[in-house]
C-alpha cells in the first residue's frame, strides 16, 4: 500500500537512529531543508508533508492532533521504521506530543522547537476557529502577508522570508482550516512530558512571539537552547545554530 503522506526519506539506513521531523502550520516539509541536508549525510531522515499541507492530500473538516499522529505512525510502519528520534516545530511539536501519547514506546529522543504543551485557552479556541473561517473565505495570501514578520524576524534574510511566504501561500486553505480547528481542541500535554525521560531538546527562537521562552515545554531529561537572531522558525532563520543544538542531542540517543 502506498503511503498516504508525501515525504522525504533521505540518508543511509545505518546503525544510527533515524530522525523524523514534523513541520508546523502553515508550512510543509521544506521548512526542514537545512536539517535534512545536514543530518542525512550520516543517518536516515524522514520528513512528511502533513495531511492538508504540501504535496499530501487535503481532507477538509477538522483534523485533531491525534489524527496527524496516526498518519505519522502509519507512514513509519510503511517505511519499517521501528524506533527513531522525533522532532517537531510549533504545531509539529504538538503533533510530536500526540505521537508520544499514541506510540511513545518507539520514540528514543525528542526535539520540541518553538511550541507549547499547554492546552488551548477559551480565547485561543475562538481565535483559531475564526481564523479557520477566514482562511476558507479569503484564502492564504492576506494572512501570510500579515504574519510573515512574526513567523520569521523582521531582520531575517530576504531569501528565508520568500521561502516562508511561499510555503504559507501554497497551503490549501481547507487543510489549514482543518488543522486550526483540531488544534483548538488540543489536550494538555504537560503531564505526559513530565513523565517522558528520553533525551530531549527544547529550542526557542529568542524573538519568537508566538511561543516565547516562558511557554517552552519542560521535560525531565531535556536541554534548553535559545537561538539568538531568530523568531518562530529558527530551522530556516539560523540553521547553523539550530543544527549544532540538534547535533548535540543525537549522540545521547545513539549511545546505548
Amino acid at each position: 500500500m502506498a503511503p498516504f503522506l508525501s515525504f522525504d526519506d533521505k540518508g543511509p539506513h545505518s546503525s544510527l537512529t533515524p530522525l523524523v521531523l514534523i513541520h508546523g502550520h502553515p508550512f510543509d516539509r521544506t521548512m526542514w531543508a537545512p536539517q535534512i541536508e545536514t543530518f542525512s549525510a550520516e543517518r536516515r531522515v524522514i520528513a512528511p508533508d502533513l495531511r492538508g499541507y504540501g504535496a499530501s492530500p487535503v481532507v477538509p473538516g477538522i483534523t485533531p492532533l491525534p489524527r496527524f499522529a496516526q498518519d505519522v505512525r502509519d507512514l513509519l510502519d510503511e517505511l519499517e521504521v521501528d524506533t527513531f528520534v522525533l522532532g517537531g516545530l510549533s504545531m509539529g511539536g504538538q503533533i510530536a506530543m500526540a505521537c508520544l501519547e499514541l506510540f511513545g514506546d518507539r520514540v528514543r529522543g525528542l526535539l520540541l522547537a518553538d511550541t507549547t504543551a499547554a492546552p488551548e485557552t477559551e480565547e485561543g479556541r475562538v481565535a483559531r476557529n475564526a481564523m479557520a473561517e477566514r482562511l476558507l473565505r479569503e484564502g492564504m495570501r492576506g494572512y501570510a502577508d500579515e504574519v510573515l514578520e512574526r513567523m520569521v524576524a523582521p531582520y531575517a534574510d530576504a531569501g528565508v522570508k520568500a521561502h516562508v511566504h511561499r510555503m504559507m501561500t501554497a497551503t490549501d486553505p481547507r487543510g489549514a482550516a482543518a488543522a486550526l480547528r483540531g488544534r483548538a481542541e488540543r489536550s494538555d500535554y504537560r503531564p505526559l512530558l513530565a513523565r517522558t525521560t528520553v533525551p530531549s531538546l527544547v529550542v526557542v527562537g529568542a524573538d519568537d512571539t508566538y511561543t516565547p521562552l516562558p511557554d517552552a515545554p519542560t521535560l525531565p531529561n531535556a536541554t534548553l537552547q535559545v537561538i539568538p537572531d531568530a523568531a518562530h522558525l529558527p530551522t530556516l532563520e539560523c540553521p547553523a545554530a539550530f543544527n549544532r543544538a540538534l547535533a548535540a542531542l543525537l549522540p545521547r540517543v545513539d549511545t546505548p
